[in-house]
């Protein structure tokens, strides 16, 4: 009786471990062929907010030619070395703003315009705000900090004017697909082949619904080639996939567009300004690769306090210091305490855009210049905002003096300043002389044609 009872126990306790092991694996899920590490999964939400580091590993599998993570680090940190030559020698810091061109691919399955994965034009407009908020550091918004080592990266976003046929466009290229969801198969072999834009011009962005394997991934984002390996071809294969990809719950802010489709607590359009990092040089705060506990990994950037993983809502739980940078926008943090890029981490970012294959010539693309003598869309090319910057008038002038129907001018935080239907010339001058200083979006319609104008008030 004794040792059936003994035999029971080891049962019973073998059981338990397998029954542990079989919930770790289901709460463990394959991305890429890449088990997720459980810590990476957000115990509150279960979201993944990203598999960049899956993918690079996938795409070094799948093309040898590609660069390895030590390869890459060790190109890149003689470039950073000697821009930073370069600017000691000038005495002076960068203060040109590089402007990189986008294109929103809207994937979706013919769902009405506003309606799920095909989000409104608002809702891709507030991204671009966004964006160009959190990396131009910017003041009196969600993207300005008062960190010591907090950087203005000055980089700004612009949706492209000119699309790969020469043809006009918004920047916004709405795709139907017929396919209700999208597994990380069916994005890298058909979604992205199938609907990119030149990736030497367009810095490309797809928003769709993610399903499947990517059911709980918010994006990912494809990481720079390096050049300059003797032999080695190092684009092979990712030219047709590169850019960033994003759920479509996760793209926009609901601060600045409350009518579009999201998701808290990743509401805030921080997925973007996360993923669009990595395809600029940068790594997780933690590094290419991490164990729980271990401090020993590294993002190269020495502005930033280590870390040995993923901090999640707006609090530490990891600390190798006496404080971890929760608000670096490389962290795992909700989008509401997000707010940081370093100044290591800005050299890096330059760095690669100024060296690295597809980065360096989105600096010299022109495709977020209207075109010029356009039949079609020749009041939308002929408009002009001057002076600019403005002090206490700024006017809209037009081509052959042919009138939009209506503006609205937006300030930086996506807000509504002025809606003005047009009746007259008189109606295109507009006051300025109680706007603060800063950054301003006029929004132009005459019938089905929209453009969007920036403005800065001094």
């Amino acid at each position: 009786m004794k040792t059936n009872n003994n035999i029971n126990t080891i049962f019973l306790a073998a059981l338990l471990v397998f029954a542990t092991l079989v919930c770790n694996a289901q709460q463990q899920p394959k991305i890429f062929g890449k088990t997720i590490n459980a810590e990476s999964i957000n115990a509150e939400t279960g979201k993944i907010r990203c598999v960049t580091t899956e993918y690079e590993e996938y795409l070094q599998q799948k093309s040898p030619q590609r660069a390895t993570n030590a390869e890459f680090e060790e190109w890149i940190a003689q470039k950073i070395v000697a821009r930073k030559t370069k600017s000691a020698a000038a005495a002076q810091n960068t203060t040109e703003v590089i402007t990189i061109p986008i294109v929103v691919h809207v994937v979706h399955n013919g769902d009405f315009l506003g309606n799920n994965e095909n989000i409104a034009d608002e809702q891709v407009l507030s991204q671009i705000t966004v964006l160009n908020q959190d990396y131009r550091r910017m003041l009196g918004t969600p993207g300005y900090n008062s960190n010591p080592v907090g950087a203005d990266v000055e980089i700004e976003f612009c949706l492209a004017q000119v699309d790969p046929d020469g043809q006009p466009t918004t920047g916004i290229n709405r795709v139907n697909m017929n396919v209700a969801s999208w597994s990380e198969s069916q994005v890298e072999d058909v979604l992205k082949p199938g609907t990119i834009w030149d990736p030497t011009k367009y810095f490309n962005i797809w928003v769709c619904n993610f399903g499947s394997d990517l059911s709980d991934v918010l994006g990912y984002a494809q990481f720079p080639s390096q050049s300059g390996l003797n032999g080695l071809n190092n684009n092979e294969g990712s030219a047709s996939t590169d850019g960033v990809i994003i759920g479509y719950k996760y793209f926009g802010s609901e601060s600045i567009y409350p009518e579009g489709n999201y998701a808290e607590p990743y509401n805030e359009g921080r997925t973007t300004t996360h993923e669009i990092g990595h395809a600029l040089g940068l790594l997780h705060i933690w590094g290419n690769s991490w164990s729980n506990n271990t401090c020993s990994y590294t993002d190269y950037c020495d502005d930033t306090p280590t870390s040995s993983g993923p901090n999640s809502g707006c609090s530490q739980h990891y600390s190798c210091t006496s404080y971890d940078m929760i608000e670096n926008y490389m962290d795992y943090t909700y989008d509401s305490c997000m707010n940081i890029f370093t100044q290591d981490q800005k050299e890096r970012i330059l760095a690669v855009l100024d060296n690295s294959p597809r980065r360096a010539s989105l600096k010299t693309s022109n495709v977020c210049s209207a075109l010029a003598g356009s039949e079609d869309f020749k009041l939308l090319n002929g408009i002009n905002l001057y002076p600019n910057p403005a002090t206490s008038v700024l006017n809209i002038a037009v081509a052959d003096n042919d009138l939009p129907d209506s503006y609205m001018v937006y300030n930086s935080l996506g807000q509504a300043m002025v809606s003005v239907t047009v009746t007259s010339a008189s109606s295109l001058t507009i006051d300025t002389s109680s706007y603060s200083n800063g950054i301003y979006f006029i929004r132009i319609e005459k019938g089905n044609e929209s453009k969007v104008l920036k403005f800065i008030k001094k």
